[in-house]
C-alpha cells in the first residue's frame, strides 16, 4: 500500500489508503481551524501548571498533590488517544474532529463546575480523552492539505495553535484564575472549544476515512519496532521537560525570587519559545528526521542541566532558561509526529494519535517524578536535574533507533541482491 512517505514531492500528499489528495480552496483557513483547537487544548493543558497553588488552596490539598491533577489530564490523553483514534478510523475525519472537540468542550465545562479534589480529577481525566486523537487525526488532515515535502510544516502549523496558547491563552487564563478563581480558565476553554467546532465545520474540507483502515490494520503499527522507538523517545525525552515545567510557578517564585504576579509573563515567555520552536521544526527536519531528533534531544539534556543554576543566578537568566524550555521540545514534536507517520505504514491514524499519548505519559511521568523529589524535601532545582537524566535516556533511544534502522536496511538490501551463478 502506498503511503504519504512514497508520494512525490511535487504532488499533493496522499491520505493513507490511496485516497485522492485534498486540495481545499483555503488551505490556510483549514489549518487555522485546526490550530484553534490546538489553542484550546494547549490552554487547558498548561494553565493548571500555572495555577497549582490556587488549585491546591481551592480544593484543600498540597501543591505536590495538586500536581496529580496535571497527571489526571495526561492519563486521559494516554487512554483516549489510541482508543478514540482506533474506534474513529472508519469515520470521516472532519466528522471525527467535530465530535472530539464537542466532547472536549463538555469536559472542560465539567472541570469548571468541580468543587472537590475527586470531581476535579475525574473532570480533568475526561478533558484529556479527546486530546491525542484530535492532534493525531488533525495532523493527518493537515498533512493531506499540502505537497508531501511540506508535511512537517503543515503539522507544525497545526501545533502552532498549542504553542500560541502559551503566549496568549495560558497567561491570560492564569491571570483570570488568580483574580476570579481557578475554575474560570476551564470555562473559557470550553467556549474556545465551541468556536473550534464552528471553525472546523466551516473551513475544513470533507476528508473521507481511510477506506482500507480496520482495527487490525491500525494495530499493525504496533508490530513495527521503529514505531516503539519513536514512542519511547517521546515518553522518556519529554518526561524531562514536564518534570521541570509542571512546577514552573513555584520554581520561579521559590527559586527565582519572582512574585506571583510575574507568573503569567513567564508563561508567555515559555509560549514564545514554543512558537519559535514550532517554526524551526521544518528547517531542522531537513538534516534528516532522526538526525534532527538526536541533536535536539541532546541539546535539551544540556539545557536541563543548566536550568536550575540559571534560575538561581539571575532573573534575566531565568527568563532565558524558560524561553529555551519552550523552544527546544517544540522543535521536536512535529519531527516525532512525522517520523511516526512515516514508520507506521497502514496504522497511521493510531500512530499519529499515540505520539500525543506518549507525550502525556511523559507529562504524567515528569509531574510524578517532580512530586517525588519535592515531597522528599529537595529543592525546586531538582526536577530539572531529574529531567536531564531522562533527556539523556531519550538520546540513547534515538541512537538505538538509528542503529536498528541501518541494520534492517542492510539486511533488506542483502536479501534483495540477486544471487550470482
Amino acid at each position: 500500500m502506498r503511503t504519504v512517505q512514497d508520494a512525490p514531492a511535487s504532488s499533493a500528499s496522499q491520505v493513507p489508503g490511496d485516497l485522492p489528495p485534498v486540495r481545499p480552496a483555503h488551505t490556510r483557513l483549514a489549518l487555522l481551524a485546526l490550530a484553534i483547537g490546538g489553542f484550546a487544548i494547549g490552554t487547558t493543558e498548561f494553565v493548571t501548571m500555572g495555577l497549582l497553588p490556587e488549585v491546591a488552596r481551592g480544593v484543600g490539598i498540597s501543591i505536590p498533590t495538586a500536581g496529580h491533577v496535571v497527571s489526571a489530564y495526561a492519563a486521559g490523553v494516554v487512554v483516549g488517544a489510541p482508543v478514540l483514534a482506533t474506534l474513529g478510523s472508519k469515520m470521516p475525519r472532519k466528522q471525527l474532529l467535530l465530535w472530539l472537540m464537542g466532547g472536549f468542550a463538555v469536559a472542560n465545562g465539567l472541570s469548571a463546575l468541580a468543587n472537590s479534589y475527586g470531581l476535579l480529577m475525574g473532570a480533568r481525566f475526561l478533558s484529556g480523552l479527546p486530546h491525542g486523537a484530535y492532534f493525531g487525526v488533525g495532523s493527518l488532515v493537515a498533512a493531506s492539505l499540502v505537497p508531501a515535502h511540506r508535511r512537517t510544516w503543515a503539522v507544525s502549523m497545526m501545533i502552532t495553535g498549542l504553542t500560541v496558547a502559551n503566549i496568549v491563552g495560558v497567561p491570560v487564563t492564569t491571570r483570570l484564575g488568580q483574580e476570579y478563581g481557578w475554575q474560570w480558565p476551564y470555562a473559557a476553554v470550553s467556549v474556545i472549544a465551541l468556536v473550534t467546532v464552528l471553525a472546523v465545520w466551516r473551513w475544513v474540507p470533507f476528508c473521507p476515512p481511510d477506506g482500507g483502515a480496520t482495527l487490525r490494520s491500525e494495530l499493525s503499527a504496533l508490530r513495527r519496532p521503529q514505531v516503539w522507538f519513536a514512542l519511547a523517545i517521546g515518553t522518556v525525552g519529554f518526561g524531562g521537560m514536564f518534570a521541570t515545567f509542571s512546577y514552573i510557578s513555584p520554581t520561579m517564585t521559590e527559586l527565582g525570587g519572582f512574585g506571583s504576579g510575574a507568573i503569567p509573563l513567564i508563561l508567555a515567555v515559555y509560549g514564545v519559545g514554543m512558537t519559535a520552536g514550532a517554526m524551526l521544526s521544518g528547517p531542522v527536519s531537513r538534516i534528516g528526521l532522526l538526525r534532527g531528533i538526536c541533536a535536539v534531544m541532546g541539546t535539551i539534556a544540556v539545557m536541563l542541566v543548566l536550568f536550575g543554576p540559571a534560575v538561581q543566578a539571575a532573573k534575566w537568566l531565568a527568563v532565558v532558561a524558560v524561553f529555551m524550555l519552550g523552544l527546544l521540545p517544540s522543535i521536536l514534536v512535529p519531527m516525532l509526529q512525522t517520523r511516526l507517520m512515516d514508520v507506521a505504514h497502514e496504522g497511521q491514524s493510531l500512530a499519529a494519535a499515540l505520539n500525543h499519548s506518549t507525550l502525556n505519559i511523559a507529562n504524567a511521568l515528569g509531574a510524578w517524578l517532580g512530586s517525588i523529589v519535592l515531597s522528599a524535601g529537595l529543592g525546586y532545582e531538582w526536577p530539572s536535574r531529574i529531567g536531564a537524566i531522562l533527556a539523556v535516556l531519550g538520546v540513547g533511544i534515538a541512537l538505538a533507533s538509528g542503529l536498528v534502522g541501518m541494520r534492517t536496511a542492510r539486511r533488506d538490501a542483502a536479501a534483495a541482491r540477486p544471487v550470482s551463478a
